[in-house]
């Protein structure tokens, strides 16, 4: 279910704070956060802020595109390491050992 458009778009009190103590003071310092679940405003277009994503900090440059999105979409969670490779039959390793 969508949030309601009266209430807005949720962000973290203590990262609006940070972002306009960035801003007011025109610094070029990065934003550490751990809130995921707050929604990328326009204030926030131009800042470097590390994203949480359960082991470390991800650094995420936040573009106009990301607008509207969730923090946490641009810091994966999980690591793919590929799918296995497909394993030879057993009898084909079993006949090239023997002929050797």
């Amino acid at each position: 279910m969508a949030r309601s458009i009266s209430k807005g778009p949720f962000c973290s009190p203590s990262l609006l704070n940070r972002v306009s103590r960035v801003l007011k003071l025109s610094l070029k310092e990065r934003i550490k956060t751990w809130s995921r679940q707050s929604v990328v405003i326009p204030d926030l277009v131009g800042l470097t802020v590390l994203v949480h994503n359960g082991k470390l900090h991800m650094p995420i440059h936040i573009l106009e595109e990301m607008v509207g999105h969730k923090l946490g979409e641009f810091a994966p969670t999980r690591v793919f390491h590929g799918h296995s490779k497909e394993k030879q039959p057993r009898t084909k390793e079993r006949h090239d050992r023997l002929k050797k």
